[in-house]
């Protein structure tokens, strides 16, 4: 018998990011508030003899071990004493998350991936580990094991869950450029070192994480901004469209914007789809909803 299975892997915004200093290490310290999103990548998990392999017909996608998929397999695989590499699973990767984009779209891949192969292998792992196996693979991937709104510190990697925030639609807007995070801090260190960084405006909205009123600040922002100007252009772009608030969404290059009402999102969107930019709508995923959500599914078995 055997069963294959798919897995939702949902993409993020940060709601706020403040850097609080270095690690020894180099690694920045985080202070970042993550929201799940309903836009979502879906990884199908079909079981067959043979070594392991990742499917996806995007572009550019990698389908090698530099991807976090494959790199979650082998941590599993090794972690459950297994001899070799990861072998008998083929996982199929339909992408809707934009690459480069601050979004989180190989840290949700790499989450996705843990949990239907442990599904799959029979892996009893207790949340503990598998948070574990998570952070080695990235500062943000355990934050996709629970997903809603919740506080990351340290590397980002030190999740805890925050009261949600209310339901907001959320407007995406992706340039035609990416932004990697080593580009990003290094940007942001060089101008620090200057003394050019630029302090965002405080900008508060209906959410419940802080004990005064939330805000939504990145301090990443000003230093990409200046080498993308388009990142400025883009946010006026979504207040003037009527977004209650407007940030760039973790090392970039999305900017996204917050609307409560889903006829104004909407709107911003056609006002927004002549732009030259990629604009898409979704909204925010509360935590129960984000918890059923990235169950695996079972939807084929046979013999």
């Amino acid at each position: 018998m055997t069963t294959s299975i798919a897995v939702r892997a949902h993409a993020k915004i940060n709601l706020d990011l403040r850097i609080l200093g270095l690690f020894p290490d180099g690694f920045h310290k985080l202070r970042t508030v993550f929201q799940s999103l309903s836009l979502h990548d879906t990884l199908t998990f079909f079981p067959r003899p043979g070594p392991f392999s990742i499917e996806s017909t995007t572009a550019g996608f990698p389908l090698d071990r530099s991807n976090l998929i494959w790199q979650a397999a082998d941590k599993l695989w090794e972690f459950l004493g297994r001899s070799g590499t990861a072998a008998d699973i083929m996982i199929q990767v339909e992408k809707r998350i934009p690459t480069r984009a601050g979004l989180g779209s190989g840290s949700t891949n790499a989450a996705a991936a843990l949990v239907g192969l442990a599904y799959l292998w029979q892996a009893e792992l207790n949340p503990k580990k598998l948070i574990s196996l998570a952070g080695k693979l990235g500062a943000d991937v355990p934050f996709f094991l629970s997903g809603g709104t919740a506080l990351g510190l340290g590397r980002g990697d030190a999740v805890s869950p925050l009261e949600d925030l209310p339901k907001h639609w959320v407007v995406l807007v992706i340039p035609g450029f990416g932004i990697s995070s080593i580009d990003a801090y290094k940007w942001y260190e060089i101008d620090r070192k200057r003394g050019q960084i630029i302090q965002t405006k405080p900008q508060h909205i209906a959410g419940p994480w802080s004990s005064d009123a939330p805000q939504m600040i990145n301090e990443l922002e000003g230093s990409i901004a200046r080498r993308y100007p388009d990142i400025d252009y883009m946010k006026t772009a979504l207040q003037q469209a009527g977004a209650s608030a407007v940030s760039m969404s973790g090392s970039g290059s999305t900017v996204f914007g917050l609307f409560q009402n889903h006829r104004d999102a909407l709107t911003a969107v056609k006002d927004l789809s002549d732009s030259g930019w990629q604009v898409l709508l979704t909204e925010s995923l509360p935590q129960t909803a984000y918890a059923r959500l990235f169950q695996p599914q079972v939807f084929r078995s046979g013999c």
